[in-house]
């Protein structure tokens, strides 16, 4: 039976799209420091990262983009973003573990688990993936919008974000659903 964990990052952020990540991992799989991916250095999730990736019997990442996010809103953008991480697995699971206590509709069982991440591991592997790539559009946005410091704050509402975002204007990967970035709108137009 394939047991997959699933988990999602960046549904805080005031930018950006918002990713999920599904992982079935073999029987009996040991990964040394292998927890809820909020505990661990970014240098320490990308080296586990790739470990999960090489071991890992199905993987994917999959995202909701700040248009699906600001139509839908962020908790169903996010069911959406683990739907798409299930149904992308290239091995399909029998059974999801969810981190939390809301379920996306699948057509497998599934079972929601409050602070999951930090309690099974198929889940704090999922954590990983799905927070490394969500750092890895972090380093996008940093590229294409310079001066927000989207690589310093992740596109969290942080002060750094905030001044900026209201010295700067909102931009188009900001979630003008947010309250926030709906003020800096108010202020400014989209560049």
């Amino acid at each position: 039976m394939h047991v997959c964990g699933v988990d999602e990052a960046g549904r805080g952020p005031l930018a950006g799209s918002v990713f999920a990540a599904a992982v079935i991992l073999p029987e009996h799989w040991v990964c040394e420091g292998l927890t809820d991916s909020k505990k661990l250095s970014a240098s320490k999730r990308e080296q586990l990262a790739i470990s999960i990736k090489r071991d890992a019997i199905a993987w994917c990442v999959a995202s909701a983009s700040v248009e699906e996010i600001d139509r839908l809103n962020i908790l169903q953008a996010t069911m959406l973003a683990m739907q798409r991480a299930i149904a992308g697995l290239s091995v399909a699971a029998d059974q999801a573990l969810i981190d939390g206590n809301r379920i996306p509709q699948l057509d497998i069982p599934a079972q929601a688990i409050v602070q999951g991440d930090a309690k099974v591991l198929q889940i704090s592997a999922a954590s990983v993936l799905a927070k490394v790539a969500k750092d890895a559009e972090a380093q996008v946005l940093e590229v294409q919008y310079p001066g927000y410091g989207f690589a310093q704050h992740k596109g969290y509402g942080t002060a750094l974000h905030l001044a900026n975002l209201k010295a700067l204007g909102a931009t188009a990967c900001h979630r003008t659903s947010f309250a926030p970035v709906r003020a800096a709108l108010m202020q400014t137009t989209l560049f």
